[in-house]
């Protein structure tokens, strides 16, 4: 038996580098009409904004783990995604920090995505990484059927998103 008199504490874990660059996150299934105005906001922003110093537009699709290095890498986060608002089809609402967070992990559920923002939000917590400055863009869905484009009313509310999304980038950028 060997036993050692000599105790190392373990290494401290590696910071993560944070960006100054605000990440704006579209999530949703573009398959299933409204779910996927989350990332057609984006797709949309990526066109109209390309090149914008300090903003970086990513697909985040139906949400994965992996999404969780981008989140604690950035201070500054934008979720744009479809919320059970209990509003009229088309309806954008922001939640920003804390209203997010409460929002995010007490609202109704009807994500069908792989891992909830939430379980996303709680990791970057769990690392002492959640992102101080952080919103979600939420636009009540009208239908989750098949088909590559949201319904009307959602189609409609899409430029008002995007002008929401830029709002806070700007202000936040100030």
């Amino acid at each position: 038996m060997i036993t050692s008199t000599h105790r190392t504490e373990p290494a401290p874990p590696s910071p993560v580098a944070r960006t100054g660059t605000v990440l704006v996150l579209g999530l949703g299934n573009v398959l299933l009409t409204d779910e996927g105005a989350g990332v057609h906001v984006v797709k949309q922003l990526a066109e109209t904004h390309a090149g914008m110093p300090e903003v970086e537009f990513m697909d985040g699709g139906t949400l994965s783990f992996t999404l969780a290095n981008a989140i604690v890498a950035t201070d500054a986060l934008i979720v744009v995604d479809t919320a059970a608002l209990g509003a009229e089809p088309g309806t954008v609402r922001v939640f920003e920090g804390d209203a997010m967070d409460h929002f995010v992990s007490t609202g109704p559920k009807s994500s069908v995505h792989e891992v909830s923002l939430a379980d996303l939000l709680a990791i970057a917590a769990l690392e002492g990484l959640l992102p101080r400055r952080r919103a979600l863009v939420g636009i009540q869905p009208q239908d989750f059927d098949w088909g590559d484009w949201p319904t009307e009313a959602v189609a409609n509310a899409l430029p008002n998103a995007c002008d929401t999304v830029m709002e806070i980038v700007r202000r936040w950028q100030a």
